[in-house]
């Protein structure tokens, strides 16, 4: 007979290894179960193919996740070159084969070209939609439409290995940048085609991939060593400017008022009472501090 789950309050980020071969959501849903986590979500998908950092969120960070979607990210990506896919990576069907005729001066020449702001036009293996319907549903049907391109800014990218026909890089990017595409397009410029067989993703925002854990280890442990794993809620807040507040301050930004903003402070505000987190605000016209994201944590 199956036991039934008792789902939890679990607050706090987990910060995730993804194993090859899971979707995102896949990836989100095994970590919950072994949490227990009433509520879970992710904060940026990585393809079944690509390994490394997930950030799952549980409970009361999930209203601050989407603020990683809009955070730069590291990936190490490894490329093989002389054959296009039509998916730009390894799960696709080769369109076109090419000698490798490539040398590390190249390699070094042709890089420079794709760093700063670049436009790309998105794969129709991609999540985005048109008319309501995911791009790769419409390829999967043979389907081909017209996609615009987009802005993205590549702040870097490291020659990490060059061997035969295969090219190693690390590359940090803005949101929005499809490393597929960006290995087609490096591969174009070599003249001979690449397509992506490795993706793994080492940074989100200031969180790294060091600091991480696989579901495979995370299912060895009980519960108590799974719970040490989880960072707390304001792991994902690090980079905004700080401000604690006490005694009416507290108990009027806790209730959904604005309090006095100090001088200096700029942007978006993780606001604390005792150390504790009560939320995120924002300045309002008026020049005082407005809460737009409020926490309960439990005490």
């Amino acid at each position: 007979m199956q036991v039934k789950r008792t789902w939890k309050q679990v607050d706090g980020v987990l910060l995730l290894d993804k194993p090859s071969g899971l979707t995102s959501n896949d990836a989100l849903q095994k970590a919950r179960r072994l949490f227990s986590a009433a509520k879970g979500g992710h904060t940026g998908t990585l393809d079944p193919l690509a390994t490394g950092l997930l950030p799952l969120c549980f409970g009361e960070a999930t209203k601050f996740s989407a603020d990683l979607f809009e955070a730069d990210k590291t990936y190490e990506a490894v490329l093989k070159l002389g054959a296009t896919t039509d998916t730009g990576d390894a799960e696709g069907q080769v369109t076109a084969t090419a000698a490798v005729n490539v040398e590390k001066g190249q390699i070094f020449e042709v890089l420079p070209r794709f760093t700063g702001g670049i436009m790309q036009v998105p794969p129709m293996h991609s999540a985005l939609k048109r008319d309501g319907r995911p791009l790769y549903e419409l390829a999967r049907q043979g389907i081909e439409v017209e996609r615009q391109p987009r802005a993205v800014t590549i702040h870097g990218i490291e020659l990490l290995d060059f061997s035969g026909d295969s090219l190693s890089l690390r590359v940090a990017c803005s949101k929005g940048t499809y490393i597929r595409v960006l290995a087609a397009d490096i591969g174009a410029a070599l003249g001979c085609g690449a397509h992506l067989t490795a993706l793994r993703r080492t940074r989100v925002a200031d969180l790294t991939l060091a600091n991480s854990v696989s579901l495979a280890d995370l299912q060895a442990m009980d519960e108590t060593a799974r719970l040490a794993f989880l960072q707390p809620v304001d792991s994902l807040l690090q980079s905004l400017d700080r401000l604690e507040v006490t005694g009416e301050a507290a108990q009027r930004f806790s209730h959904g008022n604005p309090v006095d903003l100090p001088a200096g402070l700029q942007g978006k505000i993780r606001v604390y009472a005792g150390g504790c987190l009560l939320g995120v605000g924002e300045p309002g016209a008026d020049g005082r501090l407005w809460p737009k994201r409020l926490v309960q944590l439990a005490t």
